[in-house]
């Protein structure tokens, strides 16, 4: 369910990304303060992040070293994300985000399983030149 969500939003495809999301699911976002409530204010930062273009490109993402804990129909997914980022200026590598991220999902009788709530807090900052701090 992580893994295709990232691939989703890695090919651009927010609809799939969409699919795992619960359409009320809270969200701390690492690019914003506010708590985002459901979908209208997911939507509100992703057209706000198009708009603001002109950062480094994202490369590649990968959620690895996944906890998952299982409640009846509630689990709990801890992973970290990295995001590589496209080579800078004169060909310079660029440092890698990494990501702390916790999932709250719920489960339906249909086996389907939605994101609920989403936490990400930024251990590291990328995008920066590899050498520096």
């Amino acid at each position: 369910m992580i893994t295709r969500m990232y691939a989703a939003y890695a090919s651009g495809d927010r609809a799939a990304v969409d699919a795992g999301l619960d359409p009320e699911a809270t969200i701390w976002d690492s690019a914003a303060a506010p708590l985002l409530l459901g979908r209208r204010d997911l939507n509100r930062l992703r057209d706000e992040r198009t708009v603001a273009d002109g950062g480094p490109a994202e490369s590649a993402l990968r959620a690895y070293d996944p906890v998952v804990d299982v409640f009846g129909d509630v689990a709990v997914v801890r992973y970290w994300l990295r995001v590589d980022f496209a080579s800078g200026p004169d060909g310079l590598p660029m440092r890698p985000e990494l990501v702390r991220n916790t999932a709250v999902l719920r489960g339906d009788a249909g086996g389907r399983w939605l994101i609920v709530h989403l936490h990400e807090d930024v251990h590291q900052q990328g995008g920066l030149l590899a050498d520096d701090t």
